[in-house]
C-alpha cells in the first residue's frame, strides 16, 4: 500500500467519524477531523483538507431554520471579531509554529471536553452581548487561526446569551461558515490550499456527508446523552495524547 493510499484511507476514516459525530450532536466536524488528522500531520495541513467539507456542511446548516436575521443581528460583533482575529494570526499554523499549534490544539480539545462534560454555563446580560461578543470573537479567531478549532469560547458564549436547540444549531452554522471562509484566505496565502488538496478534499467531503447521514439516522435510535459523554471522553484522551506526544517528541 502506497503512502498516498494510506493517507487517503486515513482521511476517509477521520472525516466519516467526524461527520458521524456532527450528525449525532450537531457539531464537531472540524474539531474531530483536525484532532484525528493532527496525529499524523500538522494542524495547518489537516485544516487544508477539512476546509471545503467544513464550509459546505456549515453553509447548509446556516440556511436550515428561520433564525438567520436574528442571529446576524445578535452575533455580528462576534463574527467581525472572529474574522479580525483569524487574519491577525495568519502564518501561526505553519513553519516553526506548527509544533506549538499542535500542543495548543491538544490542550483545547481537553478543555472543550472537560467544560462540556461539566456543563459549565454562563449568562451574559443583553446590554453587554455586543461588546463581549466582539471580544469573544477576537479570542476565538486567534485560537482558530492558530489551531483550526472554533468552538472555544464561541460556543459557551452563544449558550450564555440564551441560544438553545434549533437556534443554536443554526447560529453555529453561521459562525462556522464565517470562520472557515476567513481561514481559507489564510491557507491560500500560506500556499496550503492548492490543487494538490483537491483529491483529499473531495474524498473528505463525500465521507463527511456519509458520516452525517449515518449519524442523523443513529441519533433517532440511540441515547444521545450517553453517546455525547463517551465522545467527550474520547476527545479528552485525544487532546492529551496530541499535547503530550508533541511535547515529548525530539
Amino acid at each position: 500500500m502506497t503512502e498516498q493510499t494510506t493517507l487517503l484511507i486515513m482521511i476517509a476514516v477521520a472525516l466519516t467519524t467526524a461527520g458521524f459525530v456532527k450528525g449525532v450532536i450537531g457539531l464537531g466536524l472540524p474539531t474531530v477531523s483536525i484532532g484525528l488528522l493532527a496525529t499524523q500531520m500538522p494542524p495547518a495541513h489537516a485544516l487544508a483538507i477539512v476546509i471545503v467539507p467544513a464550509i459546505v456542511t456549515n453553509i447548509w446548516q446556516t440556511f436550515v431554520g428561520p433564525y438567520l436575521k436574528d442571529i446576524v443581528r445578535r452575533l455580528w460583533p462576534m463574527l467581525i471579531g472572529t474574522v479580525i482575529g483569524i487574519w491577525s494570526v495568519a502564518g501561526m499554523m505553519t513553519g516553526p509554529y506548527a509544533r506549538i499549534s499542535t500542543i495548543i490544539l491538544g490542550i483545547l480539545l481537553v478543555i472543550y471536553a472537560v467544560t462540556s462534560m461539566a456543563k459549565v454555563r454562563f449568562t451574559v446580560a443583553e446590554k453587554n452581548q455586543h461588546w463581549i461578543g466582539g471580544i469573544v470573537g477576537l479570542i476565538t479567531g486567534a485560537i482558530s487561526g492558530t489551531t483550526g478549532v472554533q468552538v472555544i469560547p464561541s460556543m459557551p458564549f452563544m449558550q450564555a446569551i440564551g441560544m438553545e436547540k434549533d437556534e443554536l444549531v443554526q447560529a453555529l452554522g453561521v459562525f462556522f461558515t464565517t470562520a472557515t471562509i476567513a481561514l481559507s484566505f489564510n491557507l491560500t496565502a500560506a500556499g496550503l490550499l492548492t490543487t494538490a488538496t483537491a483529491l483529499p478534499g473531495g474524498i473528505a467531503l463525500v465521507c463527511a456527508f456519509a458520516g452525517m447521514f449515518i449519524g442523523q439516522a443513529v441519533r433517532a435510535r440511540m441515547d444521545q446523552d450517553s453517546f455525547r459523554k463517551w465522545f467527550l471522553i474520547a476527545m479528552m484522551l485525544l487532546g492529551a495524547y496530541l499535547a503530550l506526544s508533541t511535547l515529548l517528541r525530539n
